[in-house]
Parts: C-alpha cells; structure tokens; sequence
C-alpha cells in the first residue's frame, strides 16, 4: 500500500527545483528522510553540492546535482535531457524554483519582471509539459507547483509576482482534473510568509513576515497534501482563514488593505 507524506514516494526518484535554499531544501531533506531519490537543481552549484553530500551521508539517498539558471529560456529543456540521459524515471516533480520582486513595477527593473515571469510561469509550464506524458503513459506521477497565498488576491507592490503565483494556482488545478483519471496527481502549495530567502530576494519589508512559518512546516503540508490527492494545499490556519475571508470582500477593498500591510509609507 503506498505510503502517506513523503514515503509514499520512497524508492522512486523526485526532481525539485530551486533546491539550495528554502521551501526546496526543506522538501528535498524529506523526500530524501523518507527514502526518496533526488534530482536537485539551482543556480548555485556549492550549495546543491553540500546538500547532496548531506542527504547521502545522512539517509543513504542517491542524489543527482543539476546546475541551471530555471530564468532562462531552455533551462528546462536541459535538466529534461539531464534526467533522459541518466535513465532517472521521474515520479515527483516539484516546481519549487520562484522569487518575487518587491516595489512599484514601474520602477522595478524591466528585465528583473521578465526574469521573473519566466521562471515562475513559463519554467513551470515547460518543466510540467517534459515529465507529464511519460507519467500519463505509465498511469502514476505527482506534480507540486509551489504557488502563494498571494495568488488569491491583488497585492500592491508585488503585482507582477502575485500575478505570476495566481497563474501557477490555476494552471495547477486545471491540470490536476485533467490528469485525475490517468492516475496523476497535481497540487498547488499555497504557502503564505515564510522564513526563507525570499523576502532578501525581494527587498520586501520585514512588517510583511511576522507570523511567518518555516520553510519546513510548509514542506511538510505540502508533502502531505499532494500524497493525498489535494489539489491546493494552503499551509496554515490563519492563511486559511485569511483566504476564506478575503473571497467574501471586494477585490478593491481587498488590495487597499493589502497596500496598507505592506506598501512603502507615502511621500
């Protein structure tokens, strides 16, 4: 009987993108707890090379290191090739890989957005449309797609990224009643703040992250939401709370508020 959380993938391989750091590291330390083998990739060959080195003293996982900048047109293409080269059968992909930019997006740098919409919407998209056939094919596979609590809402000051999470929800969802009846499973993880690099990355303020929840939590939910068979998975009580609450008030009325918690104070 397959197990439930992270051993339900035990003896199989997982890909997670944006590993070295955060949400991604959390989810590969699991996985690799569990029994599960990786394939991790990042920009940052160091970090991925301790983490493997890690994983594999400490749970006897077999890990594979895959450097690649996911901003970038092809990258996809090139971990695809990577995995198709070494035989690795893929059962868990997660699409963790994202960063947000903070500020008003007409001074936000053009390439910066760009940069962004690639990695957190594009990148998902390619990355899924790689591994889904062969999971489809064989009638088994899981698919997490890290989104946001922010793709629920308007959030001022970070359009473009809430933007890109509400595309990610969406496009999860769809996706997951589509292949329900091929035996795959497909999860958004919607966490809300936290402690991760993501508010360095972003130069986000630190009023936006108090409550936040640890990168560890948050894989944790998800990990166990996607085994079974959730397709959105909101870590967090007063997230969802929060979530439910906002559904009943105007979007207007819902991005001013949001401006307020997070905006830059006005001149």
């Amino acid at each position: 009987m397959a197990g439930t959380g992270p051993t339900k993938w035990a003896g199989k391989w997982a890909l997670v993108t944006g590993a070295s750091a955060g949400i991604g590291k959390a989810i590969a330390e699991q996985l690799a707890v569990a029994g599960v083998h990786l394939v991790v990739t990042s920009r940052r060959t160091e970090k991925l090379r301790v983490l493997a080195s890690d994983l594999t003293a400490k749970n006897g996982s077999k890990v594979e290191v895959f450097t690649a900048d996911l901003a970038l047109p092809g990258a996809a293409r090139e971990i695809y090739a990577y995995t198709s080269g070494k035989g690795i059968e893929v059962e868990l992909l997660v699409n963790n890989a994202g960063f947000g930019a903070y500020g008003c997006t007409h001074e936000i740098p053009e390439n910066r957005l760009l940069e962004m919409i690639q990695l957190n919407c594009s990148t998902v998209v390619d990355l899924t449309r790689l591994y889904l056939p062969s999971m489809v094919q064989r009638r088994h596979g899981d698919i997490m797609i890290v989104a946001s609590t922010a793709a629920f809402q308007p959030v001022p000051f970070l359009s473009a990224y809430a933007a890109t999470k509400a595309f990610d929800l969406i496009f999860a969802e769809g996706l997951a009643e589509e292949v329900r009846r091929y035996g795959v499973r497909v999860s958004a993880l919607c966490p809300g703040p936290t402690t991760t690099e993501f508010q360095e990355v972003a130069q986000q303020p630190d009023r936006a992250f108090r409550g936040a929840e640890t990168a560890e939590k948050v894989a944790r939910v998800g990990l166990e939401g996607l085994a079974r068979g959730s397709s959105c998975v909101i870590s967090g009580t007063r997230n969802r709370w929060m979530i439910r609450s906002e559904r009943l008030a105007p979007r207007s009325f819902v991005a001013k508020m949001a401006a307020k918690v997070i905006g830059p104070p006005e001149s």
